[in-house]
């Protein structure tokens, strides 16, 4: 053999070692690999809660007056919604007593305490209304009597069944798009991977937990009873919800 020759195999040979050596074997390697998927939608359902609340010296009178603007507020609401689903989630009666001011208490002060002058009496009332387009028109009529105390807007049971098949969708896509980035990467070819476990709930040791779902919007507010023929319509704004999963493949390169 020739020396030009054998420098050549030479070289080659050490060629072939270091690149050896810089790219391992990866046959047989399993690869744990997170995936995610989020999907977004406006919210099509709200829960309102309506609320009046009485103070009288006279418990029966503060318990009369409650009673009767809860049900003219909860008339109200029925007729303009009446597909509506609606729910007492409160009722409470209480004393009020007389604040005593900061030192010393005499005998006479402390047994005054114990003397309610008043009584205060409320009510909630739960509304779940998925007509959003008229409930500022509902929640201005209702407004004329009890006070509006908070609203949450959500998906709809049926509309979270029917996105969850478009989030799982959204996941199984990403879990398969980074499997493709890893292979690559590993300088493999991503047909050479195999899925041995996936995990849709991310319970798995390799796993840090399920992504949750993000909290609907919320917005608390308070409205004072306005005494007026006419009351104003509040502005609303729905909003969306995104819901998010996370998954944990198992994937072995053959």
């Amino acid at each position: 053999m020739s020396i030009k020759k054998l420098v050549l195999l030479t070289a080659l040979s050490a060629a072939l070692s270091a690149q050896a050596q810089s790219a391992p074997a990866t046959s047989g390697t399993l690869v744990i690999v997170p995936a995610f998927g989020e999907v977004k939608h406006a919210n099509d359902e709200a829960t309102v809660t309506f609320a009046v609340e009485e103070q009288d010296k006279d418990r029966a009178a503060a318990t009369a007056r409650a009673n009767q603007k809860m049900k003219q507020g909860t008339d109200i609401v029925r007729r303009e919604d009446p597909q509506a689903e609606l729910k007492t989630v409160g009722y409470y009666t209480y004393p009020v007593y007389p604040e005593v001011p900061d030192g010393p208490r005499p005998l006479a002060n402390q047994t005054a305490r114990r003397v309610p002058i008043g009584w205060r009496v409320g009510q909630y009332l739960e509304v779940k209304t998925r007509n959003l387009q008229a409930l500022p028109k509902t929640a201005a009529a209702a407004q004329k009597v009890v006070n509006l105390n908070g609203i949450d807007y959500h998906l709809s049971p049926e509309l979270s069944k029917r996105l969850d098949d478009e989030r799982i969708a959204a996941t199984y896509r990403n879990l398969n798009e980074r499997i493709a980035s890893i292979a690559r990467a590993m300088g493999r070819n991503v047909n050479d991977a195999v899925i041995d476990t996936v995990d849709f709930e991310g319970s798995g040791n390799y796993a840090g937990g399920q992504a949750e779902a993000a909290a609907p919007q919320m917005m608390r507010m308070s409205a004072k009873r306005a005494d007026m023929a006419e009351m104003p319509e509040p502005s609303f704004e729905p909003g969306e919800t995104t819901l998010q999963m996370r998954l944990v493949g198992k994937v072995k390169f053959r």
